[in-house]
């Protein structure tokens, strides 16, 4: 049973990278939570006025709380459920650089930076998302280097940021025609390694679910 400390809810779409950030930190911690599932095409009432700035999933809902944005929830859940291991190193030059390139990853491998794949047909535009992407994820890479995790040893920050885009990549992949396993094979296999982890198979979805969802993307924005 995971820990007790008030009522935690999360605002939730399953598909959301972001909210699986939330979901597999929570987990890390051991604390019980209840998802709200949202249709954000007819967003709730409560998700408006949980995150009034920005109206989007996920929100993190502490004892009737709201705090918004994935990574400010993940460092609010490391700071609050302390009995377990702290997703960041304790020396403060080593969190300086988890959180730079936890920076990085939230910035380049994005949705968004996804979107120029699977938003856009065959040619220039999508091949020049696929090399944004492919690029990033071999600066961090080299980052991981032979390393377990990001973080060494230790499953931390950097990899809470970045592991949901793994639930992605096969519908990428799909959309672009081209191999993520080929180009970055070591992040594949770190991806891998963390989905053998109940916190990250528990909040990741099947990606064959995920491409199927991009398809009605796909659809909704008229790429053909």
């Amino acid at each position: 049973m995971g820990k007790d400390n008030g009522k935690v809810v999360v605002l939730d779409f399953w598909a959301s990278p972001y909210a699986m950030r939330t979901k597999i930190a929570l987990r890390e911690k051991g604390v019980e939570f209840k998802v709200q599932e949202e249709d954000l095409w007819n967003k709730s009432e409560l998700l408006l006025k949980s995150n009034p700035v920005y109206k989007k999933v996920p929100v993190l809902i502490h004892d009737n709380t709201p705090i918004s944005e994935s990574l400010v929830q993940v460092q609010y859940i490391d700071e609050t459920w302390t009995d377990a291991s702290s997703f960041l190193p304790s020396d403060p030059q080593a969190r300086a650089t988890a959180r730079f390139w936890a920076d990085f990853a939230d910035k380049t491998i994005s949705f968004e930076g996804g979107k120029k794949i699977w938003g856009n047909k065959k040619g220039e535009e999508q091949e020049k998302g696929k090399k944004e992407f492919l690029d990033s994820l071999k600066v961090l890479e080299v980052v991981l280097g032979d390393k377990s995790y990001f973080g060494g040893e230790t499953f931390g920050y950097v990899d809470i940021t970045l592991v949901p885009f793994y639930s992605w990549f096969y519908a990428l992949e799909k959309c672009g025609d081209f191999s993520v396993e080929t180009e970055c094979p070591k992040i594949v296999a770190w991806g891998k390694r963390c989905i053998e982890r109940k916190s990250v198979a528990a909040s990741l979805p099947e990606s064959e679910k995920v491409y199927q969802q991009v398809l009605k993307l796909r659809q909704i924005f008229g790429v053909e």
